[in-house]
């Protein structure tokens, strides 16, 4: 713990954003951080609470409560290998992370948690700057070889652990470089991709191998997979997008979330669009459909390509601003959210539904909308219409795409579509070949992904070797 009367004398303080004005004219990150001092007297407020309830908070189990303290007296490497002894990449959640462990902590019970994730990301930064993150180097190689399928956080981390005890990994990703969704998806100005970059060269020297631009199932047969390498463990996403199929869907305008947020990705990074239709929010009236992250996501990336007005409308009821901490705590509370995105001037509706989508010519005009009662059963005259010459679908992912590779494997689906593998093994109806991350357990966090690549790659190990000694 830190101070012990810390959390009675020190009020939370937690990192400031760029101001809206200036923050939307570019695609960079726009967090202020804040000094290290400032840092270790928030890590002092980590109370003495008996049973840490951040632990089962956070999906990786980071020992939150050691680094707190050792942030609070300024041992930062120390606190560094505190937290990497859970989480391969805390510079990713210290970002990007919704931050689950701060609506556990006890402190949260007032309304002022330990800025846990701020010192997390603090941690990790200073440890970057001051050199202290090196390859982790095996002295001795197993002779194994292992397909990692993905090479978003889940597989990162797979990729990373199985390398650092012997193994020879090849990390198959079929974009130009490595980051799945933390590449393609989260945009610039909520993480910055030169920090993906950082940790593939850190990997490339532990003797991971890159093999990018290779489709499996397209540029490399699965079954030539499957005969080449002792193991393949799949970690590749759950792409494919919830659609919505009303009348005037197939208007042009109307696009999927993760068509258009790849596409600016791909335009900060200098990467080619290839032969790919434009998708572009400038001079337009912008709807987004659905109230997650990745609708977040398309707000802040429409207004920083000059959209007029961004509109996001969300089926759910208007959830409550302040929820019961009683029947909430320590748990993830449903409660009003307003993201630094939608603090950019979105305007939001709850409790409406999309009946058609209007045009002419061919193109999307307006969008005729019904609101919900509190049984989600449309009002009877509360129809109305939202103009719109770009409607982007960001209503969640349904399961990986089965196309290509997992029909050609044979591998078994769950019920919801999604790669059949349990948690303790992580093995499929393959025995040779295992899943972890969004492919098995559908659309989640970053946290969860890296969790599932690190349970993954001890599952593996175990596997070939017959024992392990990497952490579960």
């Amino acid at each position: 713990m830190g101070k012990v009367t810390g959390f009675l004398e020190i009020d939370r303080h937690d990192r400031k954003y760029e101001p809206a004005g200036d923050r939307v004219r570019h695609f960079r990150e726009f967090l202020i951080p804040m000094d290290n001092r400032e840092v270790a007297q928030q890590g002092s407020r980590c109370m003495d609470c008996g049973i840490p309830y951040c632990h089962n908070g956070c999906p990786v189990n980071n020992i939150i409560p050691d680094w707190n303290d050792l942030a609070h007296k300024e041992q930062w490497r120390d606190a560094l290998e505190v937290l990497h002894s859970t989480n391969n990449f805390p510079e990713f959640t210290g970002r990007v992370c919704p931050a689950p462990c701060e609506e556990a902590c006890t402190l949260n019970i007032d309304d002022s948690p330990v800025t846990i994730k701020t010192i997390e990301c603090t941690i990790v930064d200073t440890g970057w700057k001051n050199g202290w993150i090196e390859p982790q180097v095996p002295e001795i190689k197993t002779g194994k070889t292992i397909a990692v399928v993905g090479s978003g956080p889940a597989g990162m981390a797979c990729a990373q652990q199985l390398a650092r005890v012997g193994h020879e990994v090849s990390l198959f990703e079929k974009f130009a470089k490595a980051g799945g969704l933390l590449r393609y998806g989260i945009p610039d100005f909520k993480m910055e991709k030169h920090l993906i970059d950082r940790r593939a060269e850190q990997m490339a020297a532990e003797g991971v191998i890159f093999r990018m631009n290779t489709h499996i199932g397209k540029d490399f047969a699965s079954e030539k997979l499957l005969e080449e390498f002792d193991a393949v463990v799949l970690t590749g996403g759950s792409e494919k997008g919830r659609d919505l199929p009303v009348p005037g869907r197939k208007l042009d305008g109307i696009e999927f979330a993760m068509d258009f947020l790849p596409q600016q990705n791909r335009r900060v990074g200098k990467e080619p669009l290839g032969l790919v239709k434009p998708i572009l929010a400038e001079g337009k009236n912008v709807v987004v459909i659905g109230g997650g992250d990745t609708g977040s996501d398309c707000i802040g990336t429409s207004f920083r390509q000059g959209a007029v007005s961004v509109t996001q409308l969300e089926i759910m009821p208007m959830p409550p601003e302040a929820p019961n901490k009683g029947t909430t705590w320590p748990f993830w509370p449903l409660k009003y959210r307003t993201s630094s995105s939608q603090a950019e001037g979105a305007e939001r509706d709850f409790s409406v539904a999309t009946k058609e989508f209007i045009g002419s010519e061919g193109k999307v005009e307006k969008l005729s909308i019904v609101r919900l009662d509190k049984d989600m059963k449309e009002i009877p005259g509360s129809e109305f219409k939202l103009d719109a010459d770009l409607v982007l679908l960001a209503m969640g992912f349904v399961h990986p795409i089965h196309e290509g590779m997992l029909s050609e494997m044979g591998v078994d689906l769950d019920e919801r579509g999604n790669v059949k593998a349990n948690t303790q093994d992580y093995q499929t109806a393959i025995p040779k070949v295992f899943a972890a991350g969004d492919m098995r357990r559908g659309q989640s966090l970053v946290v969860w992904a890296i969790r599932e690549g690190r349970q993954c790659a001890r599952a593996v190990d175990k596997f070939l070797m017959g024992e392990t000694a990497l952490p579960r």
